[in-house]
C-alpha cells in the first residue's frame, strides 16, 4: 500500500536525506528494520519515510503505519521522536517528560491527561508553556500567573475564571492587561479606569455601563474620550458635545443624533 496521504509533496525537490545528512539510497532502505514495508508499498523514499530528515515525510510514514509509533519514542533524531509521540499510547508518553528537545515536549502538552499536563508547567521552553496554558484545567491555571513569559500570561488571562482576573489587572505586560480588559466584569472592570495604558483605558470604555462613562469624559487621551462619546448618556454626553477634540465632539454629536428619536 502506498502512503495515506495524496497531495503532491510541495517541497519534493528537498533532498532525499536522512537525520545525519546521509543521503537516503537503495541501500538505505535495503539496511532499513521496515525494509519489509518498502517491498509491500508501505513507504516510499521521498515521499513516506522513516529515516528521513524532513519532518512531513516522517509524518506521513506513522500516519500510515500508527501502530509502529511507541517503538522509535527513543529514537536518536527529535523529529521521529516527536512524530512518533503524536501516535503512540498515553501510556507510553510520560517516558519523555524530560526528552531533551522542546518539539519532543510541545507534543506531549498537546495530549498528556491534566494530572501529568501540570508537571509541564515549569517548562524551560515558553511555546511548551503556552501549549500547558491552553490547555491546563482553568481551576489549576493560578499556578502560571506568575510565568516569566508574558505570552503564557496572555494565555492564562484568556482562560482564568473570572472570579480570578483581578490577580492579572495590574500585570506589568500591556498585552496581557488588555486580555484582562475584555473580560473582567463588573465590579471590577471600574479599577481599570485609571490603568497607564490608554489602550487598556479605550476598552474599558467600550465595556463599562453607559452611567458610569463620566469617569473617562475627562480622560487625558482622546482616543479613549471619543470610546466614550459613542456609548455617553445625558450630562457625561453633553460634556464631551463641549470637548476640546473635534473628533470628540462629532462622536458626541453622532451619539446623541442616535439618541433623540427615542426623546420623541
Amino acid at each position: 500500500m502506498h502512503s495515506a496521504d495524496p497531495t503532491p509533496d510541495p517541497v519534493a525537490d528537498i533532498p532525499w536525506a536522512d537525520w545525519q545528512g546521509a543521503p537516503i539510497t537503495a541501500a538505505t532502505c535495503t539496511s532499513c528494520p521496515q525494509a519489509a514495508l518498502r517491498a509491500a508499498g508501505g513507504c516510499e523514499p521521498g515521499r513516506s519515510c522513516l529515516q528521513d530528515a524532513y519532518a512531513r515525510r516522517i509524518d506521513r510514514f506513522f500516519r500510515s503505519h500508527p501502530a509502529l509509533a511507541n517503538e522509535h519514542l527513543a529514537h536518536p533524531y527529535f523529529e521521529v521522536r516527536a512524530i512518533a509521540a503524536r501516535h503512540a499510547e498515553l501510556f507510553r508518553l510520560p517516558a519523555l517528560m524530560n526528552d531533551p528537545d522542546e518539539t519532543v515536549r510541545l507534543q506531549l502538552a498537546l495530549r498528556l491527561p491534566q494530572r501529568l499536563l501540570a508537571r509541564l508547567q515549569d517548562d524551560p521552553h515558553r511555546e511548551v508553556r503556552i501549549r500547558v496554558a491552553q490547555r491546563l484545567d482553568p481551576a489549576a491555571l493560578p499556578t502560571m500567573l506568575k510565568d516569566a513569559d508574558y505570552q503564557v500570561r496572555c494565555t492564562v488571562a484568556r482562560r482564568l475564571p473570572d472570579a480570578l482576573l483581578t490577580l492579572l489587572m495590574h500585570d506589568s505586560d500591556l498585552q496581557v492587561r488588555l486580555e484582562v480588559a475584555r473580560r473582567l466584569p463588573m465590579p471590577a472592570l471600574w479599577r481599570l479606569v485609571e490603568d497607564p495604558a490608554p489602550e487598556v483605558r479605550r476598552i474599558v470604555a467600550e465595556r463599562l455601563p453607559a452611567p458610569l462613562l463620566d469617569a473617562l469624559a475627562g480622560d487625558a487621551d482622546w482616543t479613549v474620550r471619543w470610546e466614550a462619546a459613542g456609548r455617553a448618556l445625558g450630562h457625561t454626553l453633553e460634556r464631551l458635545l463641549r470637548d476640546d477634540e473635534a473628533e470628540v465632539r462629532e462622536r458626541a454629536a453622532e451619539r446623541r443624533g442616535t439618541l433623540e428619536p427615542c426623546r420623541g
